[in-house]
């Protein structure tokens, strides 16, 4: 029925398009124009038919319903400007074709947004009754209306320890928002009919702010965080509302699991296209000033792009330690511990220049200038990415996810570390010297070379460039660094340079190349 509807706009603004083309009128659409209509109005089914334009539900947002009707548009249009220059057809008038899909457009524009307003009216409300309702009142519990499961339907490990009765409901809840698999994993890591674990599937801070104090001490939102418009502020009220130790569990879809969604669901060629539509609306637009206030306008903060770098990370500035994580279907699961307040970071830094916290001479912290290769919320998950991976034989994070495609390329030839010379002028780095260490990373080092290193500036050229092989190891590192240090003391401007062109020799022409 959807489909026909939009057929029949289509139709009327191709109608409209000939009326009010100048010199143009019916008595000119031949029959070549009709079978011409005709093919535009197939391709124009297929593409909104793949692209799920006819497909939204009742829970759809107004993001969703606005951003279906552009993705499939955006490709018929392309489709149709590909096909107009490869077969030549000059006859046609392009004031009619791109008019018709411009009004078609616009009418859907329009309907999609009558659509929202009707399906979020308080007299449909009232009808179906609201998206969640709760178990009590309206603390945001999940209420399930399926029957409840029966003691088999649970996995054998957690029937055995079941003393709740009240166990196969609570279960099937999560179940149903969740899946089993998922229900399994969250049984297992946490008592859910303890009376002090609270069950949620919430994207507002109402409903968090409205428990009580001082009662729970685990909370679990079966709801991802992509919907959540601000979710620190979120992470901090649930920060609030656990004592030291207490428990949060949560889930989001992260960028990769994201990604490989999209390309699964549509047919090739056609799932990169919708694929990268979807990253620059729900991943670039959300963090570039001038297009921020536009996409949270229009999607609420809903069905945002966020990669497991930034979601780990923005749950360990808000005061928490994850313990697990495990991936689950489509979805990142991750069980957190309280165990501080929050760090009420208020100007995160998404742009391409970003500004590190390092330690300097004196052990003054100073802030170094660098291209970010990092996803968002790196620094706040160093500790965890090294103590869930160590490190590797070249002394850095094994497995270090936390780095981008393209901060690959800029590390490997050094070209994040350009706005670094703005340091140097500043005084607070030189060219040669032991590389600013963060503050983690400087409590690896010994106490010894510590001391040492907070004597003199760091630099933007590390000495162990001056060896080749560069050094394979944290030791060789230190070692090599204190090497350095010791002659520096002796004398400064001859080891600097000497330094210098060693390290120029083997970047240039030994090929050492950054890792």
């Amino acid at each position: 029925m959807v489909g026909f509807f939009d057929t029949l706009l289509v139709i009327i603004s191709f109608c409209l398009s000939v009326i009010i083309k100048p010199g143009f009128g019916f008595h000119q659409v031949d029959m070549f124009y009709l079978l011409s209509l005709l093919v535009f109005l197939f391709l124009w089914i297929i593409v909104s038919h793949f692209t799920r334009k006819f497909r939204l539900g009742s829970d759809s947002s107004l993001r969703e319903i606005l951003t279906s009707v552009f993705i499939a548009n955006f490709i018929i249009l392309s489709i149709t400007s590909i096909l107009l220059i490869l077969l030549h057809h000059n006859q046609f008038s392009r004031f009619i074709i791109f008019g018709t899909i411009g009004m078609a457009t616009g009418f859907e524009v329009v309907m999609g947004w009558i659509y929202y307003g009707v399906i979020q009216s308080e007299f449909l409300t009232e009808w179906i009754g609201p998206e969640i309702i709760n178990g009590n009142s309206h603390n945001g519990h999940i209420h399930n209306n399926n029957q409840p499961a029966t003691v088999t339907d649970i996995p054998a490990p957690i029937r055995e320890s079941m003393v709740d009765k009240s166990y196969p409901a609570i279960y099937k809840a999560i179940e149903t928002e969740t899946g089993k698999e998922a229900a399994a994993w969250i049984s297992i890591q946490v008592d859910i009919t303890a009376s002090t674990s609270l069950l949620l599937s919430t994207t507002t801070r109402f409903n968090i702010d409205n428990q009580p104090d001082n009662t729970f001490s685990t909370i679990i939102n079966l709801h991802l965080i992509n919907d959540i418009q601000r979710v620190n502020k979120f992470f901090e009220s649930l920060n609030l509302k656990l004592p030291t130790g207490g428990i949060f569990i949560g889930c989001a879809e992260t960028y990769l699991l994201r990604k490989k969604r999209i390309l699964a669901k549509y047919p090739p060629i056609l799932n990169y296209i919708i694929y990268t539509i979807d990253f620059f609306i729900n991943r670039v637009s959300p963090k570039m000033k001038i297009t921020r206030k536009f996409y949270f306008l229009f999607s609420r903060g809903k069905n945002r792009v966020i990669s497991r770098t930034e979601t780990l990370g923005r749950v360990h500035s808000c005061g928490f330690e994850v313990l697990e994580e495990k991936t689950i279907g489509n979805l990142l699961f991750w069980k957190a511990r309280k165990i501080s307040t929050p760090a009420f970071d208020y100007h995160p830094t998404y742009g391409i220049l970003i500004r590190l916290k390092r330690v300097g001479k004196h052990g003054k912290v100073f802030n170094v200038y660098k291209f970010r290769t990092m996803h968002a919320y790196s620094e706040y998950v160093q500790a965890y990415i090294h103590k869930q991976n160590n490190l590797d034989d070249s002394g850095k994070f094994r497995d270090d996810y936390r780095v981008s495609t393209l901060g690959r390329l800029l590390r490997k030839y050094w070209l994040d570390e350009l706005p670094m010379l703005i340091n140097v002028v500043k005084g607070d780095m030189k060219i040669v010297g032991v590389r600013p260490l963060s503050l983690h990373f400087f409590d690896l080092y010994s106490p010894e070379l510590r001391e040492i290193r907070t004597q003199f500036k760091p630099g933007l050229i590390p000495p162990y460039y001056a060896q080749f092989p560069t050094p394979g190891s944290l030791d060789e590192v230190q070692e090599n660094e204190k090497k350095y240090l010791l002659e520096y003391a002796q004398h400064p401007f001859r080891t600097d340079i000497n330094y210098f062109f060693l390290a120029m020799k083997n970047i240039i022409v030994k090929k050492a190349r950054s890792h």
